[in-house]
């Protein structure tokens, strides 16, 4: 009978509840155009102090992922991702825990615009954003990912000195910090080349490398195991240059990144890439599983990294640039979740 009346309750909820909280402007995606005519008699039918007004705009996909709720809970639910805030994941918890901040993620829907036809927005305009952020704000610490030892063979075996690095060079206020300096180093491997490509200006045989902000140093000899392995570097250092240019006037090209073997912290760096491999997935057949388009090698974890000391006075949450290797978050002690490269290829389109 009549004892309980149906109502379409969203769309009479909707325009009032707007009405009552203040709202003006009611935003929502474009599906929701041909309940405007509702919402609208609502309003006209009812004695609403404040009168607001329905406006659409399309959804803006991004490439290499996907937006849809359905699909990114069948992401969570099926075990493809961590969950919700997987560094992957285009969702607000997601790109937090990934590193990315408010102010980027504006800037890149304010450079994408907004419409009411579908449109699909390069994932790399994202990464540009938070890129030119952190090159202003991000803090700068040591890290080495692929380790390999180095040994001054001329340097005195219990001297531990310090050496000033800037925070971050863009900015004079940010000051400095102090890395420690001794005899075994850590440099990263693919910073020697025991046959070098053409114009190879890094660690090689018969050629002098600055160690950044320390001593100038050159290989010696190469120490392999019983397999051949490459398993340490021992060289000298010129001493006298301390950070400064040799006397002589010689010029030093190459300058690689470094840590001291005894004084680094050992963690856990987690990369990624697209959650996709395909561009747009809104391209796959319709007779197509789009779990079968998924990036296998969209996350890279790098056990037993090694970071400057600094990084265990850091906060959780601190966005810093590891110097040549690119922008990371620390997620906690035992994690590093990487932001994006330092390259940015996608600049040069903007101009």
């Amino acid at each position: 009978g009549d004892k309980w009346c149906i109502y379409p309750m969203y769309d009479f909820a909707h325009p009032i509840q707007d009405s009552l909280e203040g709202i003006t402007h009611s935003l929502c995606s474009i599906e929701f155009v041909n309940h405007r005519p509702l919402y609208d008699w609502v309003v006209e039918n009812c004695d609403l102090e404040c009168v607001p007004h329905q406006y659409e705009f399309a959804r803006m996909n991004v490439t290499h992922t996907v937006m849809s709720k359905r699909y990114l809970r069948e992401l969570v639910e099926t075990g493809k991702v961590e969950g919700w805030d997987d560094p992957r994941m285009p969702t607000l918890s997601g790109l937090r825990r990934r590193g990315y901040t408010a102010s980027s993620i504006l800037d890149f829907v304010k450079r994408s615009g907004v419409a009411r036809s579908v449109s699909t927005s390069d994932i790399r305009l994202l990464e540009h954003c938070i890129r030119e952020e952190l090159n202003e704000t991000a803090v700068r610490r040591v890290a080495i990912l692929d380790p390999i030892k180095v040994t001054i063979s001329n340097y005195p075996d219990d001297k531990v000195e310090t050496f000033m690095l800037p925070n971050n060079p863009q900015d004079e206020n940010a000051g400095k910090r102090e890395v420690p300096f001794s005899k075994e180093l850590y440099i990263d491997r693919e910073d020697f080349a025991e046959v070098p490509p053409p114009k190879y200006q890094r660690l090689k045989t018969d050629n002098e490398v600055r160690l950044m902000g320390s001593y100038i140093i050159k290989l010696e000899k190469m120490v392999k195991d019983d397999e051949g392995n490459l398993v340490e570097l021992i060289c000298t250092a010129d001493l006298e240059t301390r950070n400064n240019m040799p006397a002589d006037g010689r010029k030093i090209k190459g300058t690689i990144h470094w840590l001291s073997k005894n004084h680094a912290v050992d963690t856990d760096v987690y990369t990624y890439d697209h959650l996709f491999a395909i561009e747009n997935v809104g391209d796959v057949p319709e007779d197509a599983n789009y779990l079968d388009y998924l990036n296998q090698n969209s996350l890279n974890i790098i056990k037993n990294a090694k970071l400057e000391p600094q990084t265990s006075q850091d906060v959780d949450g601190t966005r810093m640039q590891f110097v040549r290797i690119g922008y990371f978050i620390k997620d906690n002690a035992n994690r590093y979740n990487k932001i994006v490269s330092l390259k940015d290829s996608f600049a040069k389109s903007l101009k």
